[in-house]
């Protein structure tokens, strides 16, 4: 489990691309606006949700199987209790990391993530670390 400021800092500058998974246009929900954020910030981003087309103007994917490029680190706005899926998924991908949003605690995904080789961050806004350390 990545957790040092050093370890955080490393990560976000050495990946390219996010998938966001669970991201939506909802103006009131934070996946979406994390994903316009990381966007602006360089990354290359990809919102992941099957109830949309479109996120903030980028083309939405069911799932993450479905992106057409390598996943460097797969962000997580999901119930803790929904994310088995989409550990399976990143870990299937060879994602690099995955990165559990503010609020996202699944101790057994986030160590099954872990066995498989990624580096995990959990209960931690992504968006708060990049003001942070970048």
């Amino acid at each position: 489990m990545l957790t040092t400021n050093e370890e955080l800092k490393k990560l976000l500058s050495e990946v390219k691309t996010i998938a966001v998974v669970g991201a939506s246009p909802k103006p009131w929900r934070d996946s979406g606006s994390i994903s316009n954020f990381l966007s602006k910030r360089g990354y290359t981003v990809f919102p992941v949700n099957p109830k949309y087309t479109e996120v903030h103007g980028m083309k939405c994917y069911p799932d993450l199987k479905s992106i057409p490029e390598k996943i460097d680190l797969v962000d997580i706005f999901r119930d803790p209790r929904e994310i088995d899926a989409v550990i399976d998924e990143a870990i299937a991908l060879n994602a690099k990391a995955v990165w559990l949003q503010l609020g996202v605690v699944n101790p057994q995904a986030a160590q099954k993530a872990e066995n498989a080789g990624l580096q995990v961050v959990m209960d931690r806004c992504i968006a708060i670390e990049y003001r942070a350390l970048m």
